[in-house]
């Protein structure tokens, strides 16, 4: 059975805080910008900077040098969790009453998610 690329489950969400387990960032904690689904990538704000050279435009008179965030794949982030400020796998379950699933930390069960 073949998986969609556009269907893949991604434990990252918008917004949420990560910490970088292998690259040259390693170590380092960042809030995720944008989640890209179908590569399996994440942007996160102050990791994985690289420099680019653009040439002038209207928006742009000068050119010169820019650093911007490349994506990271997300098999190298680890979610932070919110309340135990450690690295922490996620597993899904329902909300009691709803049929909402939320992702909830491993090690305090504490609920990442706000419903």
């Amino acid at each position: 059975m073949m998986i969609k690329k556009e269907n893949l489950k991604v434990p990252i969400k918008k917004g949420d805080t990560v910490e970088v387990v292998h690259g040259k960032d390693k170590g380092k904690r960042g809030k995720v910008l944008t989640v890209l689904r179908t590569d399996q990538k994440a942007v996160v704000e102050g990791i994985n900077l690289v420099k680019k050279h653009t040439r002038a435009t209207q928006e742009n008179p000068q050119g010169g040098i820019i650093t911007k965030e490349n994506p990271m794949r997300i098999s190298n982030l680890r979610l932070v969790c919110s309340r135990c400020n450690q690295l922490t796998k996620i597993k899904r379950s329902t909300v009691s009453d709803s049929e909402y699933r939320v992702r909830i930390c491993k090690k305090c069960s504490e609920i990442i998610d706000k419903v």
